[in-house]
């Protein structure tokens, strides 16, 4: 072998590794809460769905990490007529993920479109006596009275997201799914390289133009991508997940349980970070149309049985700092949240009083269904510790073990339990979703109305604090309603609060530029 040759495989040898270095920065490797089963933006509460959503489509404004929403799709807005005439502006030079042109009847069909599925994009166009698109660039609210919050709703964190798409896919049905994934967000969905159950794909959309000037933060200001391919890697058992995030194999673990929070914390390759102030807030919801839960006696009963400290340990552990109780219907530490109506919470747990309400409402050993999704271990923690309390005073559980796509299937079933209906599930909300009433479908009282989360509570004086309070005139007249509507909630109890968690993300130290938040993938980098 000549020595030219020696040095060439020397140089080769030298440069792969630093070619591989170089091609892994471009990829992030992400491991999810839980798998994706709706890739319709609109389609779906799941906070996956929310996360897949931002990925691909955008959305008018952006929250910023203090949760005031700026422009994001639209260049600005005038407000006239004394706020009832608003004119949205987009920016230029948006593209859809087809190569056609983002244009302001796209956005106005997209609007009505989540507004049927949206309790807050549903209050705006109650407000609204007209939406408009003049031309090309400008979309026109006309309302019948003020709605400060306009941009708010067209920016929420919360699910399902308002997200812009195409006008021939807005047109879509809104409780049927979209037929494809076509958005203008930072990143197209590889729809081919989906494996259900086990990954999901998405690369650098080239003709994303982001916001001139300005600065990142969360899902406001420049989105600027670092990454050439995310891919999302669903894997169920959480011991694997460890394995893999301190192997390198992966980069980044949305949430792990804290039962393993001092094995990563203890790995000098790995970072603990909260990135969510508001924590998860977590309930039992009720079926008001199934014995018991269908009379106020049944569900007050649980008030009674129910401890939110042995709700929260079973998830977070002992660590007081870890958990908030009692809580109620809005996230604790934020303004609207208050103590108006807990006393049930507090104290020993009375199983005599639960027992005699449950009696009262002509409960007499029924089989009560509890839908559990235990591919999230914080409802599987939360169903165990309900079922025994449950037991306790005599409830005859069945306990139903499910993921949570099958669960979000069977929960809108209104049937008798023989006919795949069901009692009660656990679920959870980040304390974003819950700061005030705008967004908050838990406390709703409009069972009645074909858009009603499951569950099916009616009540009008629930509805009409909720109307007030939109109405009220200074934050003082806000919390005064937030208490009343408190109070109410607990005596009708659409859901039961089971307490407040924090819950850390964990991802690799080599990993930049993480935002407050939830899992975002620009401005991310690694190294």
């Amino acid at each position: 072998m000549t020595r030219r040759a020696v040095l060439a495989a020397a140089a080769a040898g030298m440069a792969a590794p630093r070619l591989a270095l170089a091609q892994g920065a471009k990829l992030m490797r992400f491991i999810p809460q839980i798998d994706l089963s709706v890739t319709d933006p609109h389609g779906s509460l799941a906070y996956i769905t929310r996360g897949h959503g931002q990925m691909v489509f955008d959305t008018l404004y952006g929250m910023d990490s203090g949760f005031r929403a700026q422009p994001q799709m639209v260049e600005g807005h005038v407000v006239e007529n004394d706020g009832r005439l608003w004119t949205l502006t987009l920016r230029e030079n948006l593209t859809w993920h087809d190569g056609e042109k983002v244009t302001a009847r796209d956005c106005v069909a997209s609007i009505r479109r989540w507004s049927k599925r949206d309790a807050l994009g549903g209050a705006l166009m109650a407000a609204t006596e007209e939406l408009s698109a003049p031309d090309d660039r400008r979309i026109v609210f006309r309302l019948k009275k003020p709605f400060p919050l306009l941009p708010d709703a067209l920016g929420k964190v919360g699910s399902p997201m308002p997200a812009m798409m195409p006008e021939r896919l807005a047109n879509t049905d809104p409780f049927k799914m979209i037929p494809e994934i076509i958005g203008s967000g930072p990143f197209r969905f590889l729809a081919h390289e989906r494996v259900p159950g086990s990954r999901n794909v998405y690369v650098k959309f080239d003709k994303y133009v982001p916001r001139a000037g300005g600065t990142t933060d969360w899902l406001a200001g420049p989105k600027i991508v670092h990454f050439d391919r995310v891919e999302w890697t669903t894997i169920p058992d959480a011991a694997t997940k460890v394995a893999a995030l301190q192997q390198g194999e992966q980069d980044w673990w949305e949430n792990p349980t804290h039962d393993l929070l001092p094995l990563l914390k203890r790995d000098r390759r790995v970072r603990i970070d909260v990135i969510n102030p508001t924590g998860n807030v977590n309930m039992m919801r009720l079926n008001h149309l199934q014995a018991p839960f269908d009379k106020p006696e049944g569900r007050q009963a649980l008030l009674y049985a129910f401890s939110q400290t042995d709700f929260m340990q079973a998830i977070v552990g002992d660590d007081a700092a870890m958990y908030h109780v009692p809580h109620g219907v809005f996230c604790p530490n934020t303004p609207m949240a208050s103590e108006a109506g807990l006393e049930p919470l507090k104290g020993a747990r009375d199983y005599d009083k639960a027992r005699k309400l449950l009696a009262q409402a002509g409960y007499g050993g029924q089989k009560v269904a509890m839908l559990v999704a235990t591919d999230y271990p914080q409802f599987k923690a939360i169903g165990e510790v309900a079922a025994d309390a449950m037991a306790k005073v005599g409830i005859n559980v069945d306990f139903v073990a499910t993921d949570w796509g099958t669960m979000l299937q069977r929960r809108s079933n209104k049937g008798p339990l023989d006919q795949g209906g069901w009692s009660c599930f656990n679920t959870g909300w980040e304390g974003v979703d819950h700061l005030d009433p705008s967004n908050h479908f838990a406390m709703r009282g409009n069972g009645n109305d074909p858009t009603a989360w499951p569950g099916w509570c009616v009540d009008q004086k629930l509805e009409d604090l909720r109307n007030a309070w939109f109405d009220a005139p200074d934050l003082k007249a806000q919390q005064a309603i937030c208490r009343d509507l408190q109070v109410r909630a607990m005596q009708v109890l659409p859901s039961v609060p089971v307490g407040q968690y924090i819950q850390p993300t964990a991802y690799r130290t080599n990993v930049t530029g993480v935002s407050r938040g939830f899992p975002v993938f620009w401005g991310v980098k690694k190294s």
